[in-house]
């Protein structure tokens, strides 16, 4: 269990790091702005906590006071959490209620820390076992101190997360309302590291054994941390991790393509308008071409497409009537392929009309069309 909880803290840490890391990197574009700095300052806390945590995983003392890393752990968690709501704040809006709430949270957020100090002395924090502010202990005052950081963690977990619906509806940004939802997940589950930990504190205090339960609570941190990294830095990279996985699904698209392509290029050459192989380093472009080279390929086709022909029985058995479709066409092509070269042309052709009523205007919906047609196509051309 204790390997558990290091692997949990070692993510926990490094998300941290990597989100303070990459913020750091637009220092000088965003310098002036409000929100960053306050960003910024919100990851330099979420970093100390885990550099604090780090300490008292590798010494009971800090600074020559025992237990001082815990303290000065669970201080930064307060004024990081402090500072993450102050973040909302901000990012929702700018006015005078915002100043004022901002000042609520920051007078709390002291007043928190101060009543931590003062409990970690009164019950002699230096000089108790670190497991007693770890797992938990019977002293009333230790597990006062412990209830007390539980509630300031848990309050802003439950904040946040009911005003990140609203801001969300009322962000104009898509990134920045990308940014409010995964912050609310981050939320959720950073309450119920809230919850975990209060059992485990409560049941410690009560002398009872709930085995490796005990571990939910490094679990339910790492993952909350890791979800709060990246609503805190997803703003600035979401649309670029947008365009990549478009990139991505055009190109998956464009290689499923191919197999279709290169039988209809063969039976008519003339379909393509750069020789196979020229250098378009625009995928788009590409994508584009391959599409409307494979309807003039199948256009080609029409004469020798037999109306009764029907490939639907190839799909699988509960396959959706679109699939069934799919394989329909697939065999039409592959036979009507097969005509142009013998040189039959079908009594019933297909020698009319468009592509059965498919709307070939919408160019997100024709790929996914012709992607399925190309996969029953190969499906049917392996099993031949």
């Amino acid at each position: 269990m204790n390997t558990t909880r290091i692997l949990c803290f070692v993510i926990a840490a490094l998300s941290s790091y990597a989100a303070l890391v990459y913020r750091l990197s637009q220092v000088r574009r965003s310098w002036r702005e409000n929100a960053y700095r306050t960003l910024v300052i919100t990851l330099l806390l979420q970093c100390l906590t885990f550099t604090m945590g780090a300490v008292a995983m590798g010494s009971r003392s800090f600074l020559g006071v025992g237990n001082l890393a815990i303290l000065v752990m669970h201080l930064s968690a307060v004024a990081f959490c402090v500072s993450a709501q102050i973040i909302l704040l901000r990012w929702a809006t700018a006015d005078a209620a915002t100043v004022r709430k901002t000042r609520y949270w920051l007078l709390t957020g002291i007043a928190l820390n101060a009543l931590l100090i003062a409990l970690f002395f009164i019950a002699d924090g230096p000089g108790r076992p670190a497991t007693d502010f770890n797992t938990g202990s019977g002293r009333p005052l230790v597990l006062t101190y412990l209830l007390v950081f539980i509630v300031s963690q848990a309050v802003p977990c439950v904040t946040i997360f009911r005003q990140c619906g609203p801001y969300a509806r009322m962000a104009g940004k898509a990134s920045l309302r990308q940014a409010l939802r995964l912050l609310s997940v981050a939320a959720v589950i950073l309450f119920l590291y809230c919850l975990a930990r209060t059992v485990n504190i409560l049941t410690a205090a009560f002398g009872l054994d709930i085995g490796v339960w005990t571990v939910a609570p490094s679990v339910f941190s790492a993952a909350g941390i890791v979800t709060l990294s990246l609503s805190l830095t997803i703003s600035s990279w979401g649309a670029s991790a947008a365009k990549l996985l478009g990139w991505a699904r055009s190109y998956r698209s464009y290689r499923a393509l191919y197999p279709l392509w290169r039988d209809l290029y063969e039976s008519s050459p003339d379909i393509a308008l750069e020789p196979p192989g020229a250098a378009v380093s625009d995928l788009d472009y590409r994508l584009h071409r391959r599409v409307i080279e494979i309807r003039d390929g199948w256009r080609d086709l029409r004469p020798y497409i037999d109306r009764t022909a029907n490939g639907a029985g190839r799909a699988d058995s509960g396959a959706s009537e679109e699939s069934r479709q799919a394989f329909a066409e697939a065999a039409q092509i592959r036979q009507a392929l097969y005509a142009k070269r013998t040189g039959t042309i079908p009594d019933d052709n297909k020698d009319a009309g468009d592509f059965d009523d498919r709307d070939t205007d919408n160019f997100t919906a024709e790929v996914a069309w012709l992607t399925k047609v190309a996969s029953a196509y190969r499906r049917i051309d392996k099993a031949s």
